[in-house]
Formats: C-alpha cells, sequence, structure tokens
C-alpha cells in the first residue's frame, strides 16, 4: 500500500501562520518594496508552480534560476521544490562561455531569471538546444522568452498535484570551480530530519527567528539556511546587494536575529567606523553561521569585540559534504585554526595516500565525510563521484588533521600542497599563522619555483594599516607557531587578495605571475 504524500512544509505554514511575515525587501532609505505573509508567499509560489507545470514541466526535470537575492528568486526556489522539479540555481556574476556551461551541462529545460540577466540568456538561447523555456520576473521579457508575472496571473493559486511520499525534489549546486570546470553536485535525498533539527539545536534556531540573506542564495550556504528558515516559519529579511552599513540598518529595523554568510561581508562590516556602528542597535542578533570560506582568526577578534563572544558559529563543508563540521563560540578564539568537531550526525575519517586510515592526532590526511545530508551523485560524472568516495564517505579534496579533542584543522586543497625538497607543506597552515599577526589583515600563500627545492613557500599579504613587517620579523613571529620549513621564504604585499565569489582565495591567479613561462607548474 503507498504512502500517502507528505504535506508541503510551506502550505503547512501559510495554513497555521497565515499573517505572519514570510519575505520583506526593504530598499536602502527605508522604502519597503514588498512584503508577503505566508499565505501570500505559498500563493506566489503554487501561481509559479502550477504555470510552469502547464508549460510541460515536470517531476524530475531541471529547472534553473539565475538572480541576485530577491522575492523572485525565493518564489523560484521553493516553487521548483513545489512541483518537484530538481533545482539548479546559477551564479548571476557568470558571464558568456561560463554561463552556456551551466545551462548546457544542467539539461535544464527552463529557467527562471531576473530581467537583470535577459541580455546574457539572450546571447545563450541559440546554443542551448535543451532549454524549452526562459521565465523573467520583474521586467519585461527578451524575444523568445515569457514573463512570469502575465504567466501566474493566468494561473491556478490551488496547491499543485501532492509528490509522491518517497519522492523528494532534488537539489543541484555547481561547485564553485577553482581547480577547473564546475561539477553538478547532485542531493537527491530528504536528509535525516532528526541529523537537521540536532543542528539548529545546536546553533540555538527558533521559530522567532528573522533571517537576513547576507549570502548570495545561489550558494549553499544561504541557500540552504533559507529553506531551513522557511521551514521553521522565520521571516526572511531580502538584501539583493551586500552593503554594510546597509545591513546593519536592516539588522537594526527587523530585529534580525541570525545569518549565514563568508567572511568577506563580514570584514567589511567590522571594519566600518565606529561611530558608524554605533548608528544601529544590532542587540538582536543572537548567531551568524560563518561558511563558505574560513573567518581569519583577526577577522574573529574583530567579531567578538563588536557583537561579543556567544554569537559566532562556524560550519565547514562544501557543496557536495553539507556541512562537515561546527565550531562554537566558546571554541573560536581559544582553537585558532580549527574549523571545530564534526558536526551532528557527521562521521570523518582522514586517509593518507596509501589509503590507510589515519587515527593519530596531529597527522594530516585527506578528509572524508559521509553523513545523510551529502550528495548523491555528479551530474553526468559518475567516475568523478566514485573517484571522490571511499567506503560510503566522500570529499572534496581537502587535507586536515586532528588535535587530542577531535577539533579538525584544515590543512589545504590537496590541489594547493607545496611540495618543498620532498616535503608536503600545507598552505592554510601558514595563513592561518600569518594572520594571527597584528599587522596583517588576510593572508594567501603558494609554492613558487625555487631551482633548489623545487617550491619555495611564498606569502601574498594584506595589511592592516601603513605597518609592513619584514620578511625578518615575520620570521622571528611565525616560529613561535610553525616548523622552520614552513616560514615563508619571500613575501609581497598588495591591495585585496583575489577571490571568487564565496570568497575562497584564487591561488591560480595568485601562482600566474611566479609560473609563467615554466614547463610545469602547480595547478
Amino acid at each position: 500500500m503507498a504512502a500517502d504524500p507528505v504535506p508541503d512544509f510551506l502550505a503547512e505554514r501559510a495554513a497555521a501562520d497565515p499573517d505572519r511575515l514570510a519575505v520583506v525587501e526593504d530598499h536602502p532609505g527605508g522604502d519597503v518594496r514588498l512584503r508577503w505573509s505566508f499565505a501570500e508567499l505559498n500563493e506566489q509560489v503554487n501561481r509559479l508552480a502550477n504555470a510552469l507545470r502547464e508549460l510541460g514541466v515536470v517531476p524530475g526535470d531541471r529547472v534553473l534560476w539565475c538572480g541576485r537575492n530577491s522575492p523572485g528568486v525565493i518564489r523560484a526556489i521553493h516553487a521548483a521544490r513545489k512541483l518537484g522539479a530538481t533545482a539548479v540555481p546559477m551564479s548571476y556574476r557568470l558571464v558568456g562561455e561560463e554561463a552556456a556551461y551551466v545551462v548546457d551541462h544542467s539539461d535544464a529545460v527552463a529557467c527562471v531569471i531576473d530581467v537583470e540577466y535577459v541580455e546574457l540568456f539572450a546571447q545563450l538561447l541559440p546554443g542551448a538546444t535543451k532549454l524549452r523555456e526562459v521565465l523573467v520576473f520583474d521586467g519585461p521579457p527578451g524575444p523568445g522568452m515569457r514573463g512570469v508575472e502575465e504567466l501566474m496571473a493566468a494561473a491556478s493559486a490551488e496547491e499543485p498535484p501532492p509528490l509522491p511520499a518517497d519522492f523528494f525534489p532534488a537539489l543541484m549546486t555547481y561547485t564553485s570551480g577553482t581547480t577547473g570546470l564546475p561539477k553538478g553536485a547532485v542531493r537527491a535525498a530528504p536528509g535525516n530530519p532528526a541529523q537537521g533539527q540536532e543542528l539548529l539545536e545546536a546553533i540555538g534556531a527558533i521559530p522567532d527567528d528573522v533571517y537576513i540573506t547576507t549570502g548570495p542564495l545561489y550558494h549553499s550556504g544561504p541557500g540552504g539556511w533559507l529553506s531551513f528558515a522557511h521551514r521553521m516559519g522565520n521571516s526572511v529579511v531580502v538584501l539583493r546587494k551586500f552593503d554594510a552599513e546597509e545591513w546593519l540598518r536592516l539588522v537594526a529595523k527587523y530585529r534580525v536575529t541570525c545569518t549565514t554568510c563568508a567572511p568577506t561581508p563580514m570584514r567589511r562590516v567590522c571594519d566600518l567606523p565606529a561611530e558608524v556602528k554605533a548608528r544601529h542597535d544590532c542587540s538582536s542578533l543572537r548567531y551568524v553561521l560563518g561558511s563558505a570560506a574560513a573567518w581569519p582568526f583577526q577577522l574573529k577578534k574583530d567579531w567578538v569585540r563588536d557583537f561579543g563572544d556567544g554569537s559566532l558559529f562556524e560550519v565547514y563543508g562544501s557543496s557536495e559534504l553539507g556541512g562537515v563540521t561546527l565550531m562554537r563560540p566558546a571554541d573560536q578564539l581559544a582553537r585558532p585554526g580549527s574549523c571545530g568537531r564534526a558536526s551532528p550526525g557527521v562521521e570523518i575519517r582522514l586517509f593518507d595516500e596509501a589509503g590507510n586510515e589515519i587515527a593519530e592526532p596531529f597527522v594530516p590526511g585527506e578528509l572524508y565525510a559521509r553523513s545523510d545530508g551529502a550528495f548523491s551523485s555528479y551530474h553526468r560524472d559518475p567516475e568523478a563521484f566514485v573517484e571522490s568516495s571511499r567506503d560510503g564517505f566522500h570529499t572534496s579534496g581537502d587535507i586536515a588533521y586532528r588535535d587530542e579533542d577531535g577539533f579538525v584543522y584544515i590543512c589545504d586543497r590537496k590541489v594547493d600542497m607545496i611540495v618543498s625538497g620532498g616535503v608536503n607543506i600545507y598552505p592554510a597552515e601558514i595563513e592561518s599563522a600569518l594572520e594571527r599577526h597584528p599587522a596583517i589583515a588576510e593572508a594567501a600563500v603558494l609554492g613558487v619555483p625555487d631551482p633548489e627545492w623545487g617550491e619555495s613557500v611564498h606569502a601574498v599579504l594584506v595589511s592592516r594599516g601603513p605597518q609592513r613587517p619584514s620578511l625578518g620579523d615575520l620570521d622571528a613571529f611565525l616560529r613561535e607557531h610553525l616548523a622552520g620549513y614552513k616560514i615563508p621564504r619571500s613575501l609581497e604585499w598588495i591591495d585585496e587578495i583575489p577571490r571568487n565569489e564565496l570568497g575562497k582565495i584564487l591561488k591560480r591567479e595568485l601562482r600566474e605571475a611566479h609560473w609563467d613561462g615554466h614547463d610545469s607548474r602547480v595547478v
């Protein structure tokens, strides 16, 4: 006997608390552009889901969406889920060939896009043979496209047909592609509700929370937490484009309690003049979940200075693995360089290059994780999925070690490892030590050609002010924290370290100047 369909959580929220604020978009200056209650959001979502269904989109089809944080994007995320489609978030920062690759590789049959990206998709359409429909919201559609608002006006507001109890709408998130072409990581299982509940309880999330979209929703962290927020009944404040003081204004105005984000936005908040920060009462903020990239130790200290020592959590994970570790507020300053211990419901193993499991503390190995929230495949690339798997555990290629208390320290991505004189050196460990120096705001460490050693350690630094320590000064400082073979042999100062849109350092760009003209290079 078939199990009864599982009710949609958004429909349940709309029935239980129809007037509660679900989404608000407040433009700079205090102009409230849009407010949706849970009843209004659910109706909007139903109309879009039914419009897509009438266009021939069926459960299992891939629906790509592209746009800055907006109510239109939130509506598209929920509509794909209700329809049973596989949602494919695409970064709005992609251009030309990058965007064409994702559209083609994803096998999307429909796209829902912000009007801001009509020109981009007009260029892609001639070569997108599988793409049947491009729907445009918040403005007029381009040639060969349809307007979302017009379609919705003619669509039913009734709940779409319920999905079978054993069917889960998948999510396909593209990796950031720092080491090659992006991969489509498919998560096609609902996960373990108890595991998710344990994480929420560990962080202290509650139904009355108010969430602000600090990071881009196409990223797995902020996008995943949006679903958590609405599942719990949280109100969501939409920040379309990050601005540090605007973020403070919205936190104060809507008594925001939580967010998740990469370190870069919060660095900009902490770097604001003290008098600017004092103008906004952000005492409502209960937790911030750091994600996407490691928070530098100095930024953690600045955060504690400005917002107290009880609100900063940090999660290490990836598009493939989900959240792997959780760093709690009490450990942030006590464990420099650590990303915490295994998150609830996650098992971690470390393996050496021979495939032997590492049980000893302080011995680096490739990190593998297993949980119900991990991805289930790479789209169109089953071989890569098999290569990243070991006994039911999966890796995204990070090197880590554990201390005697089980705290995990990410040494680096495997591809960023420096080999100097036959010794493996992991840059992230050196970067963490450099960023403990009071004159250094950010650090990136890479291997550069060395005629004697093959590679030597090179540091690229951003200063916190006019003071720029010499190589000799840094040598003396670092020898308190690192073995001698890890000390940089050269350094350079730059104004800004290049990062991708998720805050990850683009090591390839930094290496290029040093390895140009060589027959081989570190990649």
